[in-house]
């Protein structure tokens, strides 16, 4: 894997996962890079909520919310690695997608989502990120990922669906709720497998490993 040196949230703060850095080759062949989020990140992460569309903002936020306050930049960028972790990928020095999954306090389940430039979908970034969201989740005693989305948000419904984890789902004035462990099992190698045309590489995930 390739990575560089981060910054950790704070003076003495937690241990940046340069691990976690790689480089990924999406759905039409192009490489993009994933690492974890920095302290240092606050205006590309700006930036790149401000090229949101509207209706990429309103399916991540579930309401209009054009700008990051200076509050929410604060907490995005600064995460602990283990109960919370944000993953970006970035194209050249450009954020084109952020996931991140937050652990339930007192449990083994993490809410995750992630938000996919508009300009950069339906390139398999998504799925990419749910990957290595998950692995890393796994390494720190994570079991199961929920998520909420809005039903008409396909794109996310199709992620959780064919990602190959056993999906559960409820529907509930027009928010879909969907749970899944996130323990590889044989449907998950095989649907990454068939995602990636070869045998998932090994130390990404504990024990099963994840596709790069």
């Amino acid at each position: 894997m390739s990575g560089g040196t981060g910054t950790p949230g704070s003076a003495g703060g937690p241990r940046f996962p340069d691990e976690l850095a790689c480089d990924v080759e999406t759905m039409d062949g192009s490489t993009v890079h994933l690492r974890p989020i920095r302290s240092d990140d606050g205006d590309r992460l700006a930036a790149f909520h401000q090229g949101l569309s509207a209706d990429s903002v309103y399916h991540r936020f579930f309401f209009a919310h054009p700008r990051l306050s200076s509050g929410e930049i604060e907490r995005f960028t600064n995460v602990d690695y283990t109960e919370r972790l944000a993953l970006v990928a970035e194209d050249g020095k450009r954020l084109i997608a952020v996931g991140r999954y937050e652990r339930i306090p007192g449990t083994a389940e993490a809410e995750v989502a992630f938000v996919v430039a508009d300009e950069a979908q339906h390139r398999g970034i998504g799925t990419l990120l749910l990957e290595h969201l998950a692995a890393a989740a796994l390494r720190t005693g994570i079991s199961t990922f929920v998520a909420q989305t809005l039903a008409d948000n396909r794109s996310m419904l199709d992620v959780f669906m064919k990602s190959g984890f056993p999906v559960s789902s409820s529907t509930d004035f027009g928010t879909v709720s969907v749970r899944f462990p996130i323990e590889p099992n044989d449907d998950y190698r095989a649907a990454l497998a068939a995602r990636h045309g070869r045998p998932p590489a090994a130390g990404v995930a504990p024990d099963d490993g994840a596709s790069p």
